[in-house]
């Protein structure tokens, strides 16, 4: 009975994957869009080339910009700036952070052969917006202006004027000066007093996430809201002039997925844009069919999001969003590719990938008590349903004191790696899921080198990570206890595969990091 019920169980595994097989042969998309931490999307559309900026708040370089050719491909191509201020708090420095703050919602357009993306922080206090020739290669200018205008919208109208609207619940606009260096004077007004009515009377989030598009001469104005023991749900105002008056509708609730915009095909359809909260991955994008009646998008299909549709299977996960790095550098290379970000501001004196050929080098310029507080943690998605991270360390040049290895990053964070205490090294796995760091194994060794591993298994949100190690690269071993990893607002954000090295003694030490595999498998 034992080895029918294996045997029935094989068969059932290789027929669910040649189904799923067929359907990537057969160009069959699926949502997600995106299953990986992207929210607060903006797109546009310059001939046959779709762009996106989304949000990664602390981390930098930030505001990430990605190009698409079939709207369901992604690659990052570029960020709009490298570092956001130096503010004690982007620089995580003198005990204070930018964990769930850094740049928030951004705004991407394209006016008269210049690309703007715009967005704004409650760190700095102040609204950004990047302008550029180039969206995918070239150099930045940036403007910046107090207030910062929450989840605002810029947008170009058909006279040249350019207005800004922002805010939650009751919102507001502003013409901004032709130079975007500020606000033109006198020009503020509130532009719907309660964008939430649509959605009914009892909310626990009234609408934000402004996102205003200009379609046969009518203006759509995009918000969300979230009903009391309802989900997140997609209001649109319309209009006739962009100062109103404006009426709205409930245009979607179905999953939670909201927040977007509209984006239409060179052959004429359209689609909305929106994310879905998914747990410890983070907030995930996904597609929505939109139809044009009476002058209204009615997005879904029987007002529901769909699985399925009839567009490109989505393979870009790997290497667009997320990629592998052995740290082999030529010349003229980029020193990290696009794919990582550090968590705050990085000390560029701390870390290198030309001072040892073929290694990213991890060095300690000050002391730390934990990695929330560490310097030079440089991080990756993690993406879904599952993945997992392998990397290779070299842990010759660590100090008594020193921590260093791979952790998955969160407020409830995972650690395995390497620490040095009384001149003795020792693999460790530190589990944060309880709210509290604690040590649940330790192995000594005595070796030079490591290779270290974690897994994510996000499937129906299971939402579980596991630790393993390995001498040799061959044979791995468990460590430690299964991370219950949990999505928190105070980091906003879905964890991250992080490189970490820090000295909670004395800095001078060092780790050689020789490569980062990642891979959507077990």
């Amino acid at each position: 009975m034992r080895k029918f019920a294996q045997s029935f169980l094989t068969f059932f595994l290789l027929f669910s994957w040649g189904l799923t097989s067929l359907a990537q042969q057969n160009g069959e998309f699926r949502n997600p869009l995106i299953h990986a931490d992207v929210p607060d999307m903006s797109m546009i559309r310059v001939a046959d080339t779709y762009y996106m900026s989304s949000t990664t708040m602390h981390m930098s370089p930030g505001v990430p910009i990605m190009r698409s050719k079939d709207l369901v491909n992604w690659e990052l191509v570029n960020y709009a700036y490298d570092r956001l201020g130096e503010v004690d708090a982007i620089n995580l420095e003198n005990g204070k952070n930018a964990y769930g703050a850094g740049s928030w919602a951004s705004c991407l357009r394209f006016h008269n052969g210049t690309y703007y993306v715009s967005t704004f922080s409650s760190t700095t206090g102040k609204t950004y917006i990047f302008t550029t020739k180039d969206l995918e290669h070239g150099t930045w200018k940036s403007h910046s202006f107090s207030p910062s205008y929450h989840d605002h919208t810029l947008f170009f109208d058909e006279d040249g004027k350019i207005y800004m609207i922002w805010g939650g619940g009751k919102l507001s606009m502003v013409e901004l000066k032709e130079d975007l260096s500020g606000v033109k004077p006198g020009t503020e007004r509130v532009l719907i007093e309660n964008a939430t009515a649509p959605s009914g009377p009892d909310v626990m989030l009234p609408a934000e996430g402004s996102q205003l598009f200009n379609v046969n001469g009518k203006y759509y104005l995009f918000n969300i809201s979230w009903p009391q023991g309802g989900m997140r749900t997609v209001i649109v105002h319309r209009a006739d002039q962009i100062t109103g008056p404006y009426e709205g509708r409930v245009m979607l609730q179905d999953k939670g997925v909201a927040q977007g915009g509209l984006i239409d095909t060179p052959g004429g359809e359209w689609y909305a844009y929106l994310f879905r909260d998914y747990g410890a991955v983070g907030r995930i994008p996904y597609l929505v069919p939109v139809k044009w009646e009476d002058g209204w998008p009615v997005l879904g299909m029987d007002g529901k999001v769909p699985d399925q549709l009839d567009l490109p299977a989505n393979k870009s996960l790997i290497p667009g969003i997320v990629a592998s790095d052995d740290f082999d550098r030529k010349r003229k290379d980029e020193d990290l590719p696009l794919v990582w970000q550090w968590n705050h501001n990085p000390d560029p004196d701390f870390w290198s990938v030309r001072e040892r050929k073929g290694y990213l080098r991890l060095m300690t310029g000050r002391v730390d008590a934990s990695l929330m507080e560490a310097k030079n943690t440089l991080t990756q998605r993690t993406i879904g349903p599952r993945c997992e991270g392998i990397t290779k360390i070299d842990i010759s040049g660590m100090k008594e004191g020193d921590f260093a290895g791979l952790a998955l990053l969160q407020k409830h964070y995972g650690q395995v790696g390497v620490k040095v205490e009384k001149g003795e090294k020792a693999i460790v796995m530190v589990n944060a899921d309880s709210g509290e760091a604690n040590e649940i194994d330790r192995v000594p060794i005595s070796t030079t080198s490591v290779y270290l591993k974690g897994t994510c298994d996000f499937t129906d949100r299971r939402d579980e990570a596991n630790f393993h190690y390995s001498l040799d690269g061959k044979e791995w071993k468990p460590i430690g206890s299964t991370l219950k990893m949990k999505y928190t607002l105070p980091h906003f954000m879905g964890y991250r595969f992080a490189l970490f090295n820090y000295a909670t003694k004395s800095p001078g030490g060092h780790v050689d990091v020789d490569f980062f595999h990642i891979t959507d498998k077990f």
